[in-house]
């Protein structure tokens, strides 16, 4: 009788335990290097989703624009930032993407992001058309910024082998080679103004390329995620006029395997508390539900969707 009430009760606690598990909800979050946007950002939603989603536990993993879509398409994890313009390069199949990525599903939209092409006053450049034989630093592949790159230099009918020479590294490691003059362009995708621009501006005169319109035409056959954005005169030292560039959606894609409810409860906790997520980061501040969900061209998660439908969003 003893031996068979301990093991009844065993069997209970046993029970127990998988009903805990099954309940728990683990979610790996890839978002970007150490040093950017979106580290912080994602520590910011970690705490949120932990709080606001009982028994929800999420681990921030660095990443890319790029390397995250594929982590949620391949299952190394659930959520990931992601930028529209490159993500709906992996809705289609289209390079850098080899296949469909159709495991990844819309989250939510939160903040537009600025291309910036960066040069030394002193380089001689004016335009991308005087980027031919030049020293260029960038970030590393598997980074839209990267993409955004070799899609611009295809335009003006260049590539990287029509460089002087190529970096590939982090925004502290470009700004530095400017700063040494070992390289005379620094092209990245950030918000306005961007801190790496004003390190390298505070040791150096630059200028920053436009994109005129004609060359946003041929971008947006490439990939219609491209956008027009302005950088308002002013937002560097010495930038006296506005300067036409592109730029696209920073957003948060999921797996489409998710349940629907924890999606609709994540995405709901995300809207409460977008005061919160504008306190990391200035281009937060004032995201609406209708922001949030603002079509990217990347297809809805059912529990996102009935979120922003309820809220009279979409």
């Amino acid at each position: 009788m003893k031996a068979s009430r301990i093991a009844s009760a065993l069997g209970i606690v046993f029970a127990a335990a998988l009903c805990t598990s099954a309940g728990a909800q683990q979610l790996k979050m890839m978002t970007g290097p150490q040093g950017g946007s979106w580290y912080p950002l994602g520590g910011a939603i970690q705490n949120i989703v932990e709080k606001s989603v009982p028994g929800t536990s999420v681990q921030v993993l660095p990443g890319a624009g790029i390397s995250n879509v594929l982590g949620v398409q391949t299952g190394k994890a659930e959520i990931g930032f992601g930028n529209a313009v490159s993500s709906y390069d992996g809705v289609r199949g289209q390079e850098p993407f080899k296949q469909k990525t159709d495991n990844v599903c819309q989250l939510t939209t939160l903040y537009f992001q600025y291309f910036h092409a960066v040069a030394l006053a002193d380089a001689g450049i004016k335009s991308g058309a005087d980027l031919m034989g030049k020293a260029l630093t960038t970030q590393q592949k598997g980074n839209t910024g990267e993409q955004m790159t070799r899609d611009l230099l295809k335009v003006y009918g260049l590539d990287y082998g029509k460089m002087s020479k190529v970096n590939f590294g982090s925004y502290t490691d470009s700004v530095a080679q400017l700063k040494d003059g070992h390289a005379q362009v620094f092209t990245l995708i950030t918000t306005v103004p961007a801190s790496s621009v004003m390190d390298l501006a505070s040791a150096r005169d630059i200028r920053v390329l436009e994109v005129p319109d004609a060359k946003l035409k041929e971008l947006q056959k490439i990939n219609a995620g491209y956008d027009k954005r302005i950088i308002k005169a002013g937002s560097y030292p010495k930038q006296d006029k506005d300067v036409q560039t592109i730029g696209t959606w920073t957003h948060l894609v999921v797996s489409c395997k998710l349940p629907e409810q924890l999606v609709y409860n994540i995405t709901k906790a995300l809207a409460g508390n977008v005061a919160t997520l504008g306190n990391v980061v200035a281009a937060v501040k004032g995201l609406s539900v209708k922001d949030m969900a603002i079509d990217v061209g990347v297809p809805y998660h059912p529990g996102a969707k009935k979120f922003y439908q309820e809220a009279k969003a979409l």
